[in-house]
């Protein structure tokens, strides 16, 4: 005989327990256990058992991709030939790590209209993977699905477009296909006969994903999933779907501009943390080939409150602009705004620049922000920050056609910073002429010893070679300074 139970699980980290609680004792998150019904089995002894043969975690095949019966020494472990396939665009196997592998499982996640199903609608028709392509659509109609491709001028055969929310439909039809590829959108519009819950629950988002990853892993096809996401940008659902999927795909930045960024949070076969560039034209999302001159096309030159920097992401480095706004405030307590940046690191150097040059910021609305959409935690980037908020507080630009590197410490002092020389390659193909960084870095710079670099360097199998040996930054004059003070100095003399 069934009967109800009711369980609660944290949105953040997973954690599971029979009553609510305002505080997760997992990950220390406020409010975020949410109710999910499950159904139990009785027993005949009258205790009840969870039914979980019934789960689409384990009636979607007969074994687990990980199970093994015995126990291997890493040095004798069998390592496994991960086939992968290019997806037709070079942009998206970069931040893939080389093409889409076969039996993987990536989640795509990004506000609504920024362009996920435009995407992906493209790399079914560029998929280089031989057979049909299976799109599973929760969410539109086939006809208004036809109507998008056509607007792209895609006309693929080969795509198969199944409109269909109930997950034993959907396996079925992948048993019935054996499509090259999958593409589900979205993850929250699917549900489980098995399942108690509404579509997009804790309990048949978790359970219905789990259910096609071992469709993938025992099939070895590789399946992209579609993922709302909150108000607060992370996709919606239990924290546990993202560290089930092999890969997590966020899309950053306005989707009201033309420009989109891709970023890869989370890649079990490639690198976490690289970047894609797209633009949105009529045809669908487009790469875009010079990055670093989209990121600085249309800076104001001799405007105050504007500095360049570089910043590494993933395996590329990117030459950014940071601006800056220093205006007194009406208001009782003076705003922080950031956009781009860490708030309370921007804070910090907020604390740092008052107490070096008594800018009277305390009575002032600081405004900052990265051009581009683009988010950085890159310490680096430190000198930057405060060189645009002392430039818009006393009116004077910075100097002009320079890039400043460099994280700032609690008192003043700059200390060195990573992968110097890719950096430096960078902004010199952007025609920068003079680079201000910390007199730490003068030996990685001349004499080209950044280990960490190199070693990553080899390991990107040709990715950034090109900016490894850095024949640009001849060209580049440096400027090295101790602290903040000489850095200010130098660059509003």
């Amino acid at each position: 005989m069934a009967k109800k139970n009711t369980t609660f699980f944290c949105k953040e980290c997973g954690y599971e327990t029979s009553g609510w609680m305002g505080q997760c004792p997992g990950c220390k998150a406020w409010n975020t256990l949410v109710e999910a019904p499950t159904n139990t089995t009785a027993s005949r002894s009258g205790t009840p058992t969870s039914d979980k043969n019934s789960s689409p975690a384990y009636s979607a095949g007969n074994y687990s991709w990980t199970d093994s019966k015995g126990t291997v020494r890493l040095t004798k472990a069998g390592k496994e030939d991960y086939i992968r396939i290019s997806t037709g665009s070079a942009e998206l196997d970069r931040l893939l790590g080389g093409g889409l592998t076969a039996g993987s499982v990536t989640l795509v996640g990004g506000e609504p209209g920024i362009g996920k199903s435009t995407l992906l609608l493209r790399l079914a028709s560029t998929y280089k993977g031989e057979g049909d392509v299976l799109y599973v659509s929760g969410e539109e109609s086939p006809a208004q699905i036809a109507m998008r491709a056509e607007r792209m001028g895609i006309s693929d055969d080969r795509i198969i477009i199944c409109a269909q929310t109930a997950f034993e439909e959907i396996a079925d039809k992948l048993a019935e296909i054996k499509p090259c590829l999958c593409i589900i959108d979205s993850i929250q519009t699917l549900y489980s006969e098995a399942v108690t819950g509404t579509p997009g629950s804790v309990s048949q988002a978790r359970e219905v994903t789990a259910g096609l990853i071992r469709i993938a892993k025992s099939n070895s096809v590789p399946i992209i999933l579609v993922g709302h996401v909150t108000k607060e940008g992370s996709i919606a659902g239990p924290k546990t779907l993202e560290h089930m999927v092999d890969t997590v795909l966020y899309f950053e930045g306005d989707n009201t501009g033309s420009y989109r960024i891709l970023r890869s949070v989370k890649n079990r076969f490639g690198r976490s943390s690289e970047l894609a560039f797209f633009e949105m034209l009529g045809s669908g999302l487009e790469p875009v080939d010079s990055t670093s001159a989209l990121l600085v096309a249309g800076r104001p030159l001799e405007a105050p409150g504007s500095a360049l920097t570089s910043t590494i992401e993933g395996a590329r480095a990117l030459t950014i602009e940071v601006q800056a706004l220093a205006s007194d405030s009406c208001y009782g307590t003076p705003q922080r705004m950031t956009y781009g940046p860490d708030r309370n690191r921007v804070s910090m150097l907020l604390a740092v620049c008052e107490k070096q040059f008594k800018l009277n910021l305390p009575a002032k609305d600081c405004f900052i922000n990265v051009i581009g959409g683009l988010r950085i935690t890159d310490p680096a980037c430190d000198l930057a920050i405060a060189a645009a908020v002392i430039s818009s507080v006393r009116g004077i630009p910075v100097k002009a056609n320079s890039i400043l590197i460099g994280e700032v410490g609690l008192s003043g002092e700059l200390r060195p910073v990573s992968q110097i020389r890719q950096r430096i390659a960078d902004c010199s193909r952007l025609g920068i002429r003079h680079v201000v960084l910390p007199s730490s870095c003068r030996q990685a710079v001349e004499n080209g010893n950044d280990k960490k670099a190199d070693r990553e360097n080899k390991n990107l199998n040709n990715l950034n070679k090109s900016a490894a040996t850095c024949d640009r930054i001849d060209s580049c004059e440096f400027i090295y300074v101790d602290n903040l003070q000489e850095a200010v100095d130098v660059l509003f003399s």
